[in-house]
């Protein structure tokens, strides 16, 4: 399983987390500025964590647009893996609808 996480400068333990979760690959994209993805979401992720607290505005509008289209599911989080994990729950279902299994508890 693959993430795109976007927004942020640093993400500190959360990539160590999701490793546990069974996330095999992370990419990260600061967030800074919306010509960082000029060629649109890698074609193997298969979902974004956007945190919402860091990411430039145009950018995140362009993710999800992007995202729609192909349909990879998108988490809002803040920059803590306490948020992250509490909204990975909440959209358990969504995941689940294309085929991600997440062993939360």
């Amino acid at each position: 399983m693959s993430v795109l996480i976007v927004g942020g400068d640093h993400l500190g333990s959360i990539p160590k987390e999701l490793d546990r979760l069974g996330v095999n690959e992370v990419r990260h994209v600061t967030g800074r500025s919306g010509q960082k993805i000029r060629d649109g979401i890698p074609e193997t992720m298969d979902f974004i964590i956007m945190l919402y607290d860091f990411v430039n505005h145009n950018l995140a509008y362009k993710i999800k647009k992007s995202a729609e289209n192909r349909g990879i599911p998108i988490i809002y989080a803040k920059r803590s893996w306490a948020s992250i994990y509490q909204k990975m729950k909440e959209g358990q279902q969504q995941l689940k609808k294309v085929g991600l299994l997440l062993s939360l508890n």
